[in-house]
């Protein structure tokens, strides 16, 4: 295939979107894949569906007409109704406290497909829709000339050469509505089938950080209890100090969300490729202003011995358990049936209301003050969005576990979990508990 440089085609041979990289006047990187790609070359723009079996398409930008989501591959008569999405919407809508962006929106969902009226899944796909109503475009416009610092203003301009100025489009974590209304449907699925719990908090904003939280027993009242979203309430109060005090300075600040994964299936993941760590660290690591995940004990692990670090295996009234779950409840690449937990690290939020040096569209050395309603962190509304990435990974490979583990009858293994097969087999019957 022979490949030529843009500037050498003809405008006959380009492609729609190479044009507009041509004829567009906004800065463009110095090193472009526009530069490599063949001229007619044609491709489809993804990145919007999640899952295999259990999928989850998002769509819709941050102050257009709605946001929402598909989700296909649900098992038919699934107990789900529209107050459980609600619910979890409930949990990530904005105005809720001062720690939080004042837009106001209700957040309320239109279950458009999938779901009877009385509240039961039809095995066909689920639209969900929650239509924008309080955004205030013209807060953006300083922001249509120049670039955030450290926000996917430029990179969008760089790849599609065009970019939704207002809100930040689907760069948005408006875009995450679709994500935990999804997440509420596979968590319904995991605990209808399997009992599993997908239960997330704060643990540190700066450097204040929950010390007294028992992963075996807090609960989401505990969680919800306060606005920061921490179960530890002596933290809790410390770290809505520490968030209202950037607040008022017009910065921002970032922190750490716990999630654990309780009464988790065995054997959830495959090997190589498809480890359930690997599936959830991308599923995670999807989610705006990410930037660390650890499984278990993560990088602490790196400077323990082996003695140290290794769970070791005992009975407990036939089943196989580890003494302690430095693995984080998964062992090479499979979960072991302990609790998953994980930690997530998410960066302080871009928009800050403070001169900033940056560059403009045209490429020139600018100063901008952002404008607009931001979280100053981004952790307590971040708690739900964790919970739904872990819960679709999970509700994903629980389907695929099925499919290709337990069809046929098992004649050797320790502590098979056939619970699960049971129960999947029959949530007809078990729906409604």
């Amino acid at each position: 295939m022979h490949v030529r440089p843009l500037q050498h085609c003809s405008g006959s041979q380009l492609s729609p979107l190479q044009n507009s990289f041509a004829s567009g006047s906004q800065l463009r990187p110095t090193r472009s894949v526009q530069r490599v790609l063949p001229c007619r070359h044609v491709t489809k723009a993804g990145g919007n569906t999640f899952g295999h079996l259990f999928t989850v398409t998002t769509f819709g930008e941050s102050h257009g007409g709605g946001v929402g989501c598909v989700i296909d591959g649900t098992p038919s008569r699934l107990r789900i109704t529209q107050e459980e999405i609600q619910f979890e919407l409930d949990r990530r809508r904005p105005g809720q406290s001062r720690i939080t962006t004042p837009r106001k929106e209700t957040d309320t969902c239109e279950i458009l497909s999938g779901i009877t009226p009385d509240g039961e899944t039809l095995g066909t796909p689920i639209c969900v829709l929650v239509r924008n109503q309080d955004h205030k475009s013209q807060d953006y416009s300083e922001m249509s000339l120049a670039y955030r610092p450290s926000h996917a203003d430029a990179t969008y301009d760089f790849k599609y050469g065009i970019r939704a100025v207002a809100g930040g489009g689907r760069s948005s974590a408006r875009e995450t509505i679709g994500r935990v209304a999804a997440g509420a449907v596979a968590k319904k699925l995991l605990h209808t089938v399997a009992g599993t719990e997908v239960l997330a908090y704060v643990n540190k904003v700066r450097d204040v950080e929950a010390t007294n939280v028992d992963h075996n027993t807090f609960t989401i009242e505990q969680v919800e209890s306060n606005p920061v979203r921490c179960p530890d309430a002596e933290a809790a109060e410390a770290m809505y100090q520490a968030i209202d005090a950037v607040r008022t300075r017009g910065d921002s600040c970032g922190g750490e969300v716990t999630c654990v994964v309780r009464n988790c299936p065995k054997g959830l993941g495959s090997p190589v490729f498809n480890k359930l760590e690997a599936n959830l660290a991308a599923a995670l690591m999807s989610l705006p202003a990410t930037k660390g995940v650890e499984i278990g004990s993560g990088f602490a692990g790196a400077a323990m011995l082996g003695s140290e670090h290794n769970d070791e295996f005992y009975m407990d009234k036939g089943e196989v358990r580890t003494r302690t779950n430095r693995s984080g409840g998964i062992q090479g690449g499979l979960s072991n049936g302990e609790n998953i937990v994980i930690r997530l690290a998410f960066k302080p939020t871009s928009t800050i209301s403070t001169n900033q040096k940056t560059v403009s569209r045209a490429g020139e050395d600018v100063e901008l003050r952002a404008r607009g309603r931001h979280d100053p962190c981004v952790v307590p509304r971040a708690v739900p969005m964790v919970e739904a990435m872990v819960a679709l990974v999970l509700a994903d490979q629980l389907l695929q576990h099925f499919a290709q583990c337990e069809l046929l009858p098992r004649t050797n293994g320790v502590s098979p979990d056939r619970k699960v097969a049971t129960q999947f087999s029959n949530h007809a019957e078990t729906s409604n508990v």
